[in-house]
C-alpha cells in the first residue's frame, strides 16, 4: 500500500477549507507551526500527530472560538477571513447544495 501525502494548504481542495486544511490553519493560531509552514508533503502519521497537538491546544476552550482569548479570537477572525476569501476566489460556495 502506498503511503499518502498531504498536498499542502495551498493546494487543498476548497482552498484549504477541508479537515486537513483546518488542522493547518488551527496550527496556525495556536502557534503550533509558523504560518509560513503548509505541510505539503507531510504523511498521515505527520498530520496526526498535528491533530493531536491542534486537539489539545482546543481542549481549554471546548473546541469553541468564542472561548479564545481575545488574542487569539482575533487571529482565528484573521486567518479564516483569509481562507475563506481563498476558497470562495477559487469556486468555493458556503451554501449547502441539496445533496448535503
Amino acid at each position: 500500500m502506498n503511503e499518502q501525502f498531504y498536498v499542502g494548504i495551498n493546494e487543498d481542495t476548497h482552498g484549504g477549507l477541508t479537515h486537513l486544511g483546518r488542522i493547518v490553519i488551527d496550527a496556525w493560531i495556536f502557534g503550533i507551526l509558523p504560518e509560513s509552514e503548509t505541510c505539503a508533503g507531510w504523511s498521515q502519521s505527520q498530520m496526526q500527530n498535528l491533530y493531536e497537538k491542534v486537539y489539545a491546544a482546543w481542549e481549554p476552550y471546548a473546541h469553541l472560538p468564542s472561548r479564545l482569548p481575545a488574542d487569539l479570537q482575533q487571529r482565528h477572525i484573521k486567518l479564516y477571513s483569509e481562507i475563506i476569501d481563498i476558497a470562495k476566489s477559487k469556486g468555493w460556495n458556503a451554501e449547502l447544495g441539496e445533496d448535503d
